[in-house]
């Protein structure tokens, strides 16, 4: 019983590791968009990857355990109440904090940049439940 235990502390200790210190890259990745768009007014490579991101970040979160669930042999399913009431709507609040920027129509725009918050937010948990919904 102790075996397990430890292996299972260190396979989270280290996931979590391994995307703190991905966080921390991405972060440092953050600040050099930001400060280039300053200097050569172009805004669209911080707007990407704000949107990109904490998506990124939520597929993250979710991959340990996914990959606990892929080494159990049962049927594969995908959870489409889960994504269409939670995905869908995180999806929509990143989509209208990034295509306001992306296309010259007038769309109901998020601001992403004045409060970015609510943006990352949808990010991670669109990223996140975008693999929970993938059942085993």
């Amino acid at each position: 019983m102790g075996g397990c235990f430890i292996k299972r502390f260190f396979y989270y200790f280290g996931s979590t590791v391994v995307i703190g210190f991905i966080i921390y890259l991405g972060s440092l990745f953050q600040v050099r968009f930001a400060d280039e768009s300053i200097m050569d007014y172009k805004i669209m490579p911080v707007v990407i990857y704000g949107t990109i991101f904490p998506v990124l970040i939520g597929l993250l979160l979710r991959l340990p355990k996914l990959i606990i669930e892929i080494k159990q042999n049962k049927q594969w399913t995908f959870d489409w109440v889960k994504f269409i009431g939670i995905g869908l709507p995180s999806f929509y609040i990143i989509a209208m904090s990034f295509l306001p920027f992306a296309i010259s129509i007038k769309l109901p725009e998020i601001n992403m940049l004045e409060s970015p918050t609510f943006q990352i937010i949808a990010g991670v948990v669109f990223g996140y439940i975008l693999l929970d919904s993938l059942k085993k």
